[in-house]
């Protein structure tokens, strides 16, 4: 399901990457200027629509350097006895499919074995790429940031259910009997996807 990205929030991504962009190449002390003015109005759009202030849209949204690209984050799909992973959130007291962003130097499978590892206790192998998603076509709570979501199959190797420092609970769920998901993170469809895929294991990844 596709959401309507707000007109507000598809100006505010432009202006920011505009501004970093040009901080990233300019010169001249006065283009320096304009972009850092053009990167302040990035942030005056994303806090007045949005429930933060200026610093905290600043540290979450205009904080980086080099030129602007999407951001990559991992979720790991463990399902075993036709329930599936899913650990829940100290931040939000919310449930996820395991995940986070990638580091750098990290390779994808990388990243998502280390956060299922971390968030759950479980040492995982990730074991094929289920599907490519950017939220904005999928329905998901909106973020100040771009960010293209990569779900992986993962299969236990050892370990148990153990909460690490950003969750509070880890648990497995049948496909018809899913907790209050963290809207940021994935949606019911979603991981119902990730079950059609467990039951067709022969299905190409998908994407968009």
């Amino acid at each position: 399901m596709t959401r309507p990205q707000p007109q507000w929030l598809d100006w505010a991504r432009k202006l920011q990457a505009i501004a970093q962009n040009g901080l990233t190449y300019a010169q001249d002390p006065f283009d320096i200027e304009r972009y850092e003015q053009t990167r302040a109005i990035a942030v005056e759009i994303l806090a007045t629509h949005s429930n933060l202030d200026n610093g905290q849209a600043r540290a979450v949204f205009a904080n980086g350097i080099g030129y602007q690209t999407p951001k990559i984050g991992v979720r790991g799909a463990i399902i075993q006895n036709d329930a599936i992973l899913l650990v829940k959130e100290r931040a939000t007291g919310l449930w996820t499919l395991p995940g986070g962003f990638v580091d750098v130097n990290e390779s994808p499978s990388e990243a998502i074995e280390k956060e299922v590892w971390e968030e759950s206790g479980f040492q995982v192998q990730a074991v094929k790429l289920l599907a490519v998603f950017d939220p904005q076509k999928h329905g998901m709570a909106l973020h100040p940031n771009h960010i293209y979501r990569l779900f992986f199959r993962c299969e236990i190797v050892s370990g148990e259910a153990t909460p690490g420092l950003e969750t509070e609970a880890v648990d497995f769920f049948s496909e018809d009997d899913l907790p209050e998901l963290c809207p940021y993170r994935n949606t019911a469809v979603q991981i119902k996807r990730m079950f059609d895929h467990y039951r067709h294991p022969e299905w190409p990844t998908d994407f968009d």
